[in-house]
């Protein structure tokens, strides 16, 4: 009978390996990471002003919207209810 000692990594070699190969997907994900950011293109100041006025001038006129349809159907629910 032939006897056959493949000797297989250990607990220690394994921990090693995933380790090792936890930090090369760790550093990788950073590059790529790197990479991808130098191919956004950033909005000036100019746009970022804009952009922000748009946005609060929007829900200032949500707000008043909601206001007046809370008050027209509190107003119209007073009635029903008689309140």
């Amino acid at each position: 009978m032939a006897d056959k000692t493949e000797k297989k990594p250990g607990f220690v070699a394994k921990a090693k390996a995933a380790v090792k190969g936890f930090c090369a997907r760790v550093a990788k994900f950073f590059r790529d990471t790197k990479s991808e950011l130098k191919k956004v293109v950033w909005p000036s100041k100019q746009d970022v002003k804009t952009n922000t006025i748009v946005v609060l001038v929007t829900v200032a006129i949500a707000a008043v919207v909601m206001i007046l349809l809370d008050a027209i159907f509190g107003g119209i629910l007073g009635l029903i209810i008689g309140a």
